[in-house]
């Protein structure tokens, strides 16, 4: 279950690695705007903002990321730094959902690798 739990938070942290490009490096760009469906005007008010919550993304990625290195030398580090940036990633995910439910879609890609590598994550360390 190791495996599955490595393979998961992987693809979690590429996904907000992605989302983390389209909202800090290519906000205004018009394929990005239709994905999160903002006209140019919207995209250049809000563009700190994006910037912000991209890195923000990044983040999270970067602690998953942690997590998967040190899971064969640091097993306890490693739960927890599994737990903490796949956790936040599904936590946004639902204040995604809960603030807006039309962006059920945009939350379940944001949410989906996050919730299985936490449930393997606990079978793997149970």
């Amino acid at each position: 279950m190791q495996v599955a739990t490595l393979v998961l938070a992987g693809l979690a942290a590429l996904v907000h690695v992605y989302i983390f490009v389209l909202e800090s490096l290519r906000w205004e760009e018009p394929s990005t705007r239709r994905t999160f469906g903002t006209t140019a005007e919207t995209a250049a008010v809000t563009k700190p903002l994006a910037y912000n919550q991209g890195f923000y993304n990044l983040f999270l990625a970067v602690v998953t990321a942690a997590g998967i290195l040190v899971a064969g030398s640091q097993p306890e580090a490693a739960t927890a730094l599994l737990a903490a940036g796949p956790g936040s990633m599904l936590a946004a995910a639902l204040v995604l959902f809960t603030s807006d439910p039309a962006k059920a879609r945009a939350a379940v890609v944001q949410g989906l690798f996050p919730l299985l590598s936490l449930v393997a994550l606990v079978v793997w360390r149970a």
